[in-house]
């Protein structure tokens, strides 16, 4: 019998952690990916007209199959967006999605998986139609929850990157992180992080704009100095497809590589995030080399 493939959000909360996770109980890992795609290598590495993403399942399944083996087991999965390539509409979203659930759905019942939402899961400019269709398949596309301590909030990243068709489901995005971001200090949460797709930016937050991979500087100096007042200490980003990232003020960035299609000279891989009393550690590891055993 075939897995079921879990929404696991509801009124814009993670449900599958209860009041415990609240608490600080000691440090834990969880894992971080981006960009599985599934169509990509095919269609925009390759340029085949009529493509597939047999690699993209089998990538998948291979980060899947790793993560169920790991012990201990890490508290949830996430995945930064970018979850199939084909636009929202196109003939070949069905099929994509249909896969990507299903390899998806193999993951542990006791890790779960978190989908973050990405420019080709809504579209570079989201519309209404696109948003909802996206909380149909998927559940809410912005959240916060509480695990082991910590209190994790994970964006829309395309409401800053394009609004213009969906400037209603910003304004209410605005209010709800507003409200997130003010829980942090009332909240004595041992760390606060951050999930989105597009990254505010690459390498240095003065770095001039572009067009592609990261959020306009007014906008990202304005949303990064937000987050450093509330205390948040690190976010995770994908989009990229290659590893990036630093370091605003004392507020981390990071920008990983992708499961799917690569861009530069990073292998195919996930990064394992370990939280620590006093400090959040990362390392991202080639699919061929995660280990079984994940030590402190």
């Amino acid at each position: 019998m075939a897995s079921e493939f879990l929404i696991r959000t509801k009124n814009n909360q993670l449900q599958c952690f209860g009041e415990a996770e609240k608490q600080w109980s000691g440090p834990f890992f969880f894992v971080q990916g981006a960009d599985p795609q599934f169509g990509m290598i095919e269609e925009y590495i390759e340029k085949k007209v009529d493509y597939g993403w047999s690699q993209e399942i089998e990538l998948s399944r291979k980060v899947v199959n790793a993560v169920n083996r790991m012990r201990p087991k890490p508290k949830f999965f996430v995945v930064c967006g970018d979850l199939t390539h084909a636009w929202p509409g196109e003939k070949k979203k069905e099929g994509q999605l249909i896969d990507f659930k299903a390899v998806y759905a193999e993951l542990d019942p006791e890790i779960p998986l978190v989908c973050i939402c990405g420019n080709h899961d809504i579209g570079n400019t989201p519309t209404p139609q696109t948003i909802e269709t996206y909380r149909s398949l998927f559940g809410d596309d912005y959240f916060s929850f509480f695990c082991g301590g910590i209190f994790f909030i994970a964006i829309n990243s395309q409401y800053y990157f394009d609004r213009s068709s969906a400037q209603e489901f910003a304004a209410e995005h605005d209010r709800w992180l507003d409200e997130q971001l003010k829980r942090i200090k009332e909240s004595d949460c041992k760390h606060a992080v951050i999930f989105q797709h597009i990254p505010w930016f690459l390498t240095d937050p003065q770095e001039a704009n572009n067009d592609v991979f990261s959020i306009v500087k007014d906008i990202r100096l304005k949303m990064l100095e937000k987050f450093l007042t509330a205390g948040v200490r690190s976010i995770f980003c994908g989009h990229y497809h290659q590893n990036a990232g630093g370091f605003y003020g004392r507020l981390e960035q990071i920008v990983t590589s992708a499961i799917g299609a690569r861009l530069g000279k990073d292998d195919h891989g996930v990064r394992i995030v370990r939280v620590l009393d006093d400090d959040i550690r990362h390392e991202y590891i080639p699919l061929d080399q995660l280990p079984t055993c994940i030590d402190f």
